[in-house]
């Protein structure tokens, strides 16, 4: 019987697989405004693109690769197909500063941090290839009931 290990460690849960535009550029712009760290990177045989990239950001992987339309039938990075229809979540001990942080590093603000019904201090940006993140710093505990009641307030403003 193998030793290999059928989840190597480090990789449980669900891991992102972002496809860019720029895979070596959004390594950068991850490091620089989410403190990501590289973890492996490997380049295509045409030596301009990466086929694969694997970060660590927070205590979690992300994967990354440049898109690959000869192989995909089409292309699949945000901006090529004109939108992005996932968020990527992440809890930060202090979400102004991962906004700040990233926006200097060149994201766009969506969404101002700002305290919510459902008890977090959250926020939106979209990074430079396409990809939307959203932040947030635990403030209150909210009760179901509590949030439901809320919901309905902050719904009643739009």
């Amino acid at each position: 019987m193998s030793d290999v290990k059928k989840i190597p460690d480090g990789m449980s849960g669900n891991i992102p697989h972002l496809i860019v535009d720029g895979a070596s550029e959004a390594i950068e712009f991850y490091k620089e405004a989410f403190g990501a760290q590289e973890m492996y990177r490997s380049p295509a045989p045409d030596g301009r693109r990466l086929m694969h990239a694997s970060l660590r950001i927070g205590d979690s992987t992300v994967f990354l690769c440049d898109d690959f339309p000869e192989y995909s039938g089409k292309e699949s990075n945000p901006k090529a197909l004109g939108g992005c229809t996932t968020t990527i979540h992440r809890y930060v001990e202090d979400c102004d500063a991962t906004v700040e942080q990233a926006e200097k590093a060149g994201a766009i603000v969506i969404m101002k941090p700002e305290d919510t019904f459902w008890g977090d201090r959250y926020a939106m940006i979209a990074d430079p290839f396409g990809h939307r993140w959203s932040f947030a710093t635990h403030i209150k505990d909210v009760s179901p009931e509590e949030m439901t009641e809320a919901a309905k307030t902050a719904f009643d403003k739009h």
